[in-house]
């Protein structure tokens, strides 16, 4: 996005004082402009549907509608609609749900404003926020409370990958980085990148997260491995 084509955001945080820091920080940016605040998930499904953001940052509880369910009811409306959930990382049980749901990444919410900013950019470009080491140790503290998680693990997800693939596959679940990969299969990085981008479009996943998460949930890769 640039200065004639600013990424449109809608904070959505119970938190008054929350949404006023972020805008302070958001609406400097020229890149940036907030278009929406919702001090609940339901509102900020509603206006998410008026106001057509590019991003929607997402607190996790809230009343009436808590993050979760907001950022089902976003995807599913809009699936152009990155979501950025905000979280304490320690407290928040939910966080992997909401990147089943489709979010696009996590931000702890003491993120310092360069953070912020880097993630903001890097959702509304298409990729993830959440680099790969940071989401096998999420994956691995909420899987096990995850009631959707505990269900029986479904290898047809995974078929139509090739043997390469489900090799990089299992390896992006378990936190490796493209350089990393590269260097455990002794491949060029670039092909590492291609076999990612195949992958990507075989099982019509949107980014590294939906990787990690479609990794456990064929089996490739298990809590604590």
């Amino acid at each position: 996005m640039t200065a004639d084509h600013p990424i449109r955001l809608l904070l959505a945080d119970d938190q008054e004082m929350v949404r006023v820091g972020f805008r302070m920080v958001l609406d400097a940016q020229s890149d940036m402009t907030v278009v929406g605040e919702a001090a609940d998930g339901a509102e900020a499904v509603g206006l998410a549907g008026k106001l057509y953001p590019n991003v929607v940052l997402m607190d996790i509880r809230m009343p009436r509608m808590d993050g979760l369910a907001a950022t089902r009811q976003i995807i599913d409306a809009d699936p152009a609609t990155r979501v950025l959930v905000l979280t304490t990382f320690d407290l928040d049980e939910y966080v992997h749900a909401a990147l089943r749901a489709g979010a696009a990444g996590f931000l702890l919410k003491d993120a310092g404003p360069a953070e912020l900013l880097a993630g903001i950019r890097a959702v509304s470009s298409g990729d993830a926020v959440v680099a790969p080491s940071a989401t096998r140790r999420l994956l691995e503290r909420f899987l096990p409370k995850d009631s959707e998680a505990a269900a029986p693990t479904d290898p047809k997800l995974i078929e139509t990958l090739s043997d390469r693939e489900r090799e990089v596959l299992t390896l992006v679940g378990q936190g490796l980085t493209n350089t990393e990969i590269a260097g455990t299969l002794f491949l060029a990085e670039t092909t590492v990148k291609t076999h990612i981008g195949h992958i990507l479009t075989k099982l019509d996943l949107r980014d590294r997260v939906q990787m990690v998460i479609t990794a456990y949930d064929a089996g490739l890769v298990r809590p604590g491995r």
